[in-house]
C-alpha cells in the first residue's frame, strides 16, 4: 500500500512539475512574441507596415498577464515600453489635421514618449508659438521615428515625422512655410532638419527656418548671445536654488561641431556670475562636461548640496533615467556614489514649459515670419 501511495504522490509531483514547465514555456513564448514586435517598431524608419505593427505590438502587449509582461525582453523591448506610466495622453495634441490656410509653422522636435513632457515642454512651445500667431497654422512633426512609434503603439497618438508633415503642407495647399526647430542648438539633428526641408523648397512660394534654441554656434568657447543669455538666465530662476547648492545642468552632449555651445554656456554662466551653475551632458562631448569631470569641479568648488536639472528641451528618457534614474550609471547615482555630498536631488523639468524659453522660440519664430510675408 506504501508503494502504490509513492508512485501515486511521485505521478502527482512529476505532472504538476510538468504543467509548471509547459506554464513557464507558454509564458516566455507570449512574452517573446510581444518583444519581437516591440523590437520590429524600434526602428528609425517608417515602412508600409508600421501602423499595422504598431496596432499588433499593443494587442499582444495587453493579451499578456501580469507575470507574462514582466518577461517581455528583447534588444530593444522591456516591459516599459508599454507599462511605464509616464502621464496623461490626452493632455497632448499631434497638430496634424488638415484644411490650414496658406501660412504654415512647422514646429519640429526630435520628440519624447513621456506623455507629462511632451505635453507640457513640445505642446507648451507650440501653444506659445500659435498664441503669438493666431493667423497662421501651426502644426508639428517630429524627427525620432522611433518616438513617433512609441507613442502610436501605446497611445495610438499619430505624429508625422519630417516627411509626412512636408507632404501634408503641400497637400494642403501651403504657400508660405516656416520651420521653427524646438533643437537646442545647430547640431546633427539641425542639420538633418535643414536637408530634409531643402528637398521640399520648391513647392512652397516660400520657405524660412528659424533660429534653434541658443542661436549661432561661433567659433570657440568665449562665444556667448544674446539667446544663451536668456536661456541661462531663464534655467537659473526657474531651478531657484540657493547659493550655497550646486546646480548641475545636463544637456544631451555631441561629437558635431556645435558641441563647443556646451562650452559656451558655461562661459555664459560665469558671465553672469553663476558660480554655483555646472554645465554637463550625458555623452560627455566636449569632455569637460561627463559626469566625472563635473563631479571633480563640483567638489573642487566646495559644495556639499547639489540639484541635478536637465538642459534640454523636453525633460524625457535622459531626465528620468539617465539624470535621476536609479540604475548605478545614472548620474543622481554617481554623484552619491562619489560620497562628496550632503544631499542631491533632482528637477525633472525641461527647458519647455518655462514662459521665458516659450518666448524665446516665439521671438525667433516672428523674425523669420515676418521676412516671409514681406517676399
Amino acid at each position: 500500500m506504501k508503494k502504490i501511495f509513492f508512485m501515486m504522490f511521485t505521478c502527482a509531483i512529476l505532472a504538476f512539475t510538468f504543467a509548471g514547465c509547459n506554464k513557464t514555456a507558454r509564458d516566455k513564448k507570449a512574452a517573446d512574441k510581444v518583444a519581437a514586435l516591440i523590437d520590429a517598431i524600434y526602428v528609425q524608419e517608417r515602412n508600409d507596415k508600421t501602423d499595422e505593427q504598431c496596432a499588433a505590438a499593443k494587442k499582444a502587449w495587453d493579451a499578456l498577464t501580469d507575470a507574462q509582461k514582466e518577461l517581455v525582453e528583447g534588444k530593444e523591448a522591456d516591459p516599459d515600453y508599454f507599462g511605464r506610466n509616464t502621464g496623461d495622453a490626452t493632455k497632448d495634441n499631434a497638430l496634424n489635421h488638415d484644411n490650414i490656410g496658406e501660412d504654415e509653422i512647422l514646429v519640429v522636435s526630435f520628440g519624447t514618449s513621456f506623455n507629462d513632457s511632451r505635453a507640457e515642454d513640445i505642446y507648451g512651445i507650440e501653444k506659445a508659438v500659435q498664441a503669438a500667431n493666431p493667423s497662421w497654422s501651426v502644426r508639428r512633426a517630429f524627427t525620432a521615428q522611433i518616438i513617433i512609434n512609441h507613442i502610436q503603439a501605446r497611445e495610438n497618438e499619430k505624429i508625422d515625422n519630417m516627411d509626412q508633415a512636408l507632404e501634408r503642407a503641400v497637400a494642403n495647399g501651403v504657400k508660405n512655410l516656416v520651420i521653427q526647430p524646438t533643437h537646442l542648438m545647430h547640431g546633427a539633428e539641425y542639420d538633418e532638419l535643414s536637408e530634409a526641408v531643402e528637398k521640399y523648397a520648391a513647392k512652397f512660394e516660400s520657405v524660412a527656418i528659424a533660429e534653434p534654441l541658443l542661436g549661432e554656434v561661433g567659433k570657440d568657447a568665449s562665444v556667448i548671445n544674446a539667446d544663451k543669455e536668456a536661456v541661462a538666465k531663464a534655467v537659473v530662476a526657474e531651478a531657484n536654488v540657493a547659493a550655497d547648492t550646486a546646480l548641475v545642468l545636463m544637456g544631451h552632449g555631441t561629437s558635431h561641431t556645435a558641441k563647443v555651445t556646451y562650452s559656451q554656456m558655461q562661459t555664459q554662466m560665469e558671465k553672469l556670475g553663476y558660480k554655483n551653475v555646472f554645465i554637463g551632458t550625458v555623452e560627455g562631448e566636449p569632455e569637460e562636461t561627463a559626469c566625472d569631470a563635473v563631479i571633480e569641479a563640483v567638489k573642487n568648488a566646495g559644495y556639499k548640496k547639489v540639484v541635478l536639472r536637465p538642459l534640454m528641451v523636453v525633460a524625457g528618457d535622459h531626465a528620468n533615467n539617465d539624470m535621476a534614474g536609479d540604475e548605478d550609471d545614472s548620474w543622481k547615482s554617481m554623484f552619491l556614489a562619489s560620497e562628496a555630498f550632503d544631499s542631491v536631488e533632482c528637477q525633472i523639468e525641461g527647458l519647455g514649459r518655462i514662459p521665458a524659453i516659450q518666448s524665446l522660440y516665439v521671438a525667433h519664430t516672428a523674425k523669420v515670419a515676418d521676412s516671409v510675408k514681406k517676399n
